[in-house]
């Protein structure tokens, strides 16, 4: 740009203390130096460029992981890339200094000219960062892939926008503040027109240069921001496996960090969550996160739902304990799958025993059906599996958690919790392996017609006989 503007000036309005030279011979002596300057520095800058840069990249040869100081060195890559030519820049404006005083120019057209170098080489430093920086990303995403961001004075947004603005207006307007007084004071005001060419051109690459700095710095922002967006719209829908690449270190590079670690939370919340799930029920997980956790409970009408193994200490005797323990696990796995499609909640394991509830934490009034249908189905499932007694009791309990401040568990605690486990008790002697209590089977509306009375029974622990219910589809073990 400098030589471009530089030209025009002197061609169409050099100033008068040389106005004898002729316009082609001014032409002859700017182009082909330049030509020249530019011919013997790039080597020199292109030499200086590998030494300094090709040894932080020294990684990538060995197909190893970068080291912390070569991470470092990498985010500094682009402010380098950027001032590596600086001394040969400085050099040009200090020779064509230099060269203007000696020359028939006046003072003012030898800073203007020497400002006017400096002020392109900033323009063309703050360009080759933007670029630099862009098309480094990759490499930056691979180097700081499961490390630590480092702590470096690196461009921020503010930073890019005006590096993008003084690149794109501010140079421009810049010479064109300077370009009247590099011009002939007599000649301007005799002619203000002559500026016009410069001004033009001026303005030209001020457009151009705007909008081209104004792209990358948007790119430079717009892109990273676009996989944030995009990030959380993946995780607004439940994808936790979100994890986007850390390519800058500055304030960008800062937000992915933020939220990759937003989002490992999340996912590790998530994780705790479902086990804490697969340990009490979903229902009191969920009752649990959203409710403030005290000791003590609620009066609840409940069904419980006790199933206990036959045998059980025959089985440890005659079976290796991994034998047993895949017995337990298919015999808990049809109780988890039965209780569940109707929407029970399987409170504990008790050795080789499940107490299943219906009607809490979750309100279900129809609790006393839903309980009854899981035990016909689970009698059924158990089958080939094992042999079990089922037992099913409809009352009022208390529901909440029980234990200390440090350590405690929701369940439930009342008469139909006994009453269920010595049914199942007693259901073992019974063909069908399956009794519900009388206030089960009543409050069981459309269900009850699927049961029938067998009779009073005499519960261990319980004073009063208790009419007892079994399926009218017996299923003999």
């Amino acid at each position: 740009m400098f030589f471009l503007v530089s030209g025009l000036e002197s061609v169409v309005a050099p100033p008068a203390d040389f106005a004898h030279r002729s316009r082609l011979v001014t032409l002859a002596a700017d182009l082909p130096g330049a030509v020249i300057w530019m011919l013997a520095v790039t080597p020199l800058a292109w030499r200086r460029a590998e030494s300094s840069i090709l040894p932080g990249l020294r990684w990538l040869d060995e197909q190893r992981r970068p080291f912390t100081d070569e991470r470092v060195g990498l985010v500094r890559l682009p402010a380098l890339a950027a001032l590596f030519a600086m001394p040969y820049w400085l050099m040009l404006a200090t020779v064509n200094l230099v060269v203007n005083f000696w020359a028939p120019h006046d003072v003012g057209f030898a800073f203007a000219t020497f400002f006017g170098i400096l002020m392109t080489w900033l323009a063309t430093a703050a360009f080759i960062y933007l670029i630099a920086e862009r098309r480094l990303r990759p490499l930056f995403a691979d180097a700081f892939r499961g490390a630590p961001l480092p702590r470096l004075a690196t461009a921020g947004i503010r930073a890019r926008l005006l590096v993008a603005w003084g690149l794109g207006s501010g140079i421009p307007l810049l010479f064109i503040v300077l370009t009247p007084g590099a011009l002939d004071r007599d000649q301007l005001l005799h002619d203000p027109r002559v500026v016009a060419p410069v001004f033009t051109l001026l303005g030209a690459i001020g457009l151009a240069a705007g909008f081209l700095t104004m792209r990358a710095a948007a790119r430079s922002l717009a892109e990273p921001m676009k996989e944030v967006r995009d990030g959380l719209a993946r995780v607004r829908q439940g994808d936790l496996s979100v994890e986007l690449p850390i390519d800058d270190a500055g304030e960008v590079g800062a937000v992915k960090v933020g939220f990759n670690e937003m989002v490992a939370g999340l996912r590790e919340r998530a994780i705790l969550e479902d086990l804490f799930g697969r340990h009490v029920g979903s229902d009191v997980a969920r009752r649990a996160v959203s409710e403030e956790a005290m000791l003590g409970g609620e009066q609840r009408e409940v069904t419980v739902f006790f199933v206990d193994l036959v045998g059980s200490t025959g089985l440890a005797e005659t079976c290796a304990p991994s034998e047993v323990v895949d017995i337990l696990n298919r015999f808990f796995t049809a109780v988890v799958a039965a209780v569940a499609v109707q929407g029970g909640w399987v409170n504990k394991f008790e050795g080789d025993g499940a107490l299943c509830v219906f009607g809490t934490p979750a309100d279900q009034p129809d609790h006393a059906a839903r309980a009854l249908r899981a035990a016909r189905a689970l009698s059924e499932a158990l089958i080939p599996i094992a042999d079990a007694g089922i037992g099913i009791a409809s009352g009022e309990v208390v529901a909440g958690n029980v234990g200390a401040e440090e350590r405690y568990e929701y369940t439930v605690i009342g008469r139909p919790v006994n009453t269920a486990a010595r049914l199942a008790d007693e259901a073992k002697c019974r063909p069908s392996r399956v009794l519900a209590a009388e206030a089960a089977v009543a409050a069981a509306a459309g269900e009850a017609s699927h049961w029938s009375a067998v009779g009073d029974v005499l519960l261990r622990g319980v004073q009063l006989p208790v009419l007892a219910f079994e399926p009218l589809s017996v299923a003999v073990a």
